[in-house]
């Protein structure tokens, strides 16, 4: 064929290849669309029947049950901010958590300089029994090599814990032995405890630290509160604070120990949920006690229920700042893989009928910006700086005002301290020197602090130390040189945290909090309210 035939058919041929194309294109629509017709879902609602519909009829093959898990962190968002979805890799953890215990190998401890080292040993557990030691480095786990490789946190966590009854080996590095010691630990139940800390405060007044609401917080709490009275003591000061919450039978069985029979403690209400009151019954170990409870910013749901039930009950002091502002109850519905679904079904309220549950229909990630918000706004500096529109105005057993919509206001407003800061203090503080010194002290003089038993022995000891003076020669070598003018504003406060962290160190929480207690601005308040010769009533009654 010539060029100029070439030229007179080409065109008709281009014509020809497009209507066949458009034909064939259309047959195929047909073909499919009959295909897609014929499918018949199931499910009775849409996002069933898209599973249905791209398991049969995508394109590519593709894992639904991965979509699935993708979707539902999403479908969730458009909901409350608690209800949420935790996939079966994460429920373990989470019952840990909430149940008071784990599989371990029972050592508390602490990445320094890039090797893991051992703070704390549980007492009679898997590695007690062994002889592992405090101040022992872990060098190996199961002949891997864990020091000097950039390892966090959690990886150490992830080699060292397991099922209870497996086996992890360790090859630990002992001060003055120079060959690793090898140890293969069966690992077993480790305690997650609820309580931090109590202690006497002095003759009369305790004190005990709550640090989540589990299973076994009752039975921990409880023991802490016998343990006190068997002291003398007579006031109670129970610390919230940083407390994110729990289980709501742990919170209602506490409150109960504080309140005659029959007053409310807290009751829930939701669109499918009758309300359900929760009411104290006979028989309270701490009824006789005067109770003072301390809150912040980070005191969450259990821990706001245990705050508005003393408040709005008459039944003591609330002392710090508002609380967080969660009151929606959760319920976990498990599913067949492992995986469940915490799912917000009803509101809980104070006695008073406050709900304290803040806004959050601006969007989750406005709800979770509302710390920050707060701080901008001066919250943490200035009671007035907190206003209540007057339909949240409510009133408790002797009629106080008290207020809902966000949070639990306390009676005595503590400001966030913030009177020893300075320049130099930031410096130390943004490389963690204080921690590091502290630990790095205690390791070197480990032989004469545990001769040291009680706080006041840590306190006494090292203040004769010249310990601020040794920090400062550290701090200049790890780049933050000495500031006379810095030091002048935060010298009490480094030392006093240096203290507290070596006495952590050797003997635990029983020697950190009674010396930290020496700049804690929220415990002296309680403090003070608990020597105060006024009678509790006439306490309340200021706030009126």
């Amino acid at each position: 064929m010539n060029r100029k035939q070439i030229n007179i058919y080409l065109p008709i041929l281009i014509a020809v290849s497009v209507i066949i194309g458009i034909v064939l294109g259309n047959s195929l629509s047909r073909n499919q669309g009959a295909s897609l017709q014929n499918l018949t879902p199931t499910k009775n609602n849409k996002l069933s029947t898209i599973i249905e519909l791209i398991n049969q009829a995508y394109v590519d093959s593709v894992s639904t049950s991965e979509l699935v898990e993708k979707t539902i962190p999403e479908l969730l968002k458009n909901l409350d901010p608690h209800t949420a979805y935790i996939p079966a890799r994460d429920m373990q953890e989470v019952h840990e958590e909430m149940q008071g215990n784990f599989g371990g190998i029972g050592v508390q401890f602490s990445i320094h300089n890039d090797t893991v080292q051992v703070i704390d040993v549980v007492s009679g557990g898997p590695s007690y029994q062994l002889g592992i030691l405090p101040g022992d480095r872990i060098v190996t786990v199961n002949d891997s090599v864990i020091a000097g490789v950039d390892i966090k946190n959690q990886d150490v966590l992830t080699v060292l814990r397991g099922e209870k009854g497996t086996n992890v080996r360790i090859g630990v590095k002992r001060k003055s032995i120079p060959d690793l010691i090898e140890f293969e630990i069966t690992r077993g139940d480790i305690p997650i405890y609820s309580i931090d800390v109590s202690y006497m405060i002095d003759e009369t007044t305790g004190f005990v630290k709550v640090n989540r609401f589990a299973e076994k917080t009752y039975d921990e709490f409880t023991e802490a509160i016998a343990k006190l009275q068997s002291s003398g003591a007579k006031k109670i000061i129970v610390d919230l604070r940083g407390n994110p919450g729990g289980y709501l039978m742990a919170v209602v069985n506490m409150v109960n120990e504080f309140l005659p029979e029959g007053r409310q403690i807290v009751y829930t209400e939701g669109n499918a949920q009758a309300r359900k009151n929760y009411t104290a019954t006979k028989g309270g170990i701490a009824l006789d006690n005067e109770v003072i409870v301390l809150i912040d910013e980070y005191s969450a749901s259990a821990s706001e229920i245990f705050a508005g039930a003393i408040q709005d009950n008459d039944r003591g002091l609330v002392v710090g700042r508002r609380s967080f502002g969660k009151g929606l109850v959760q319920e976990q519905i498990p599913f067949r893989d492992g995986s469940a679904l915490r799912l917000t079904v009803a509101r809980y309220y104070t006695p008073s009928g406050r709900s304290i549950q803040k806004p959050y229909t601006d969007g989750n990630t406005d709800y979770y910006h509302d710390i920050m918000n707060r701080a901008e706004h001066g919250e943490f500096q200035e009671a007035d700086s907190i206003q209540f529109a007057d339909s949240l105005k409510f009133e408790t057993s002797s009629g106080r005002t008290v207020y809902g919509g966000g949070g639990i206001m306390p009676d005595y407003f503590v400001a966030a301290d913030t009177s020893g800061y300075s320049d130099y203090y930031s410096k130390v503080t943004q490389k963690a020197l204080v921690y590091h010194f502290a630990f790095q002290y205690s390791d070197l003089n480990r032989e004469k602090l545990k001769e040291l038993k009680t706080a006041a022995e840590f306190v006494d000891y090292l203040g004769r130390q010249q310990i601020l003076d040794q920090f400062i020669a550290y701090a200049n070598e790890k780049g933050v040189k000495n500031d006379p003018k810095g030091l002048a504003v935060s010298g009490k406060i480094i030392e006093t945290q240096i203290k507290a962290y070596i006495a952590r160190n050797i003997i635990g929480e029983e020697g950190f909090f009674p010396i930290i207690q020496e700049i804690d601005e929220t415990l002296k308040e309680a403090i003070r309210l608990s020597h105060s010769k006024k009678q509790l009533s006439q306490l309340l009654a200021v706030t009126k």
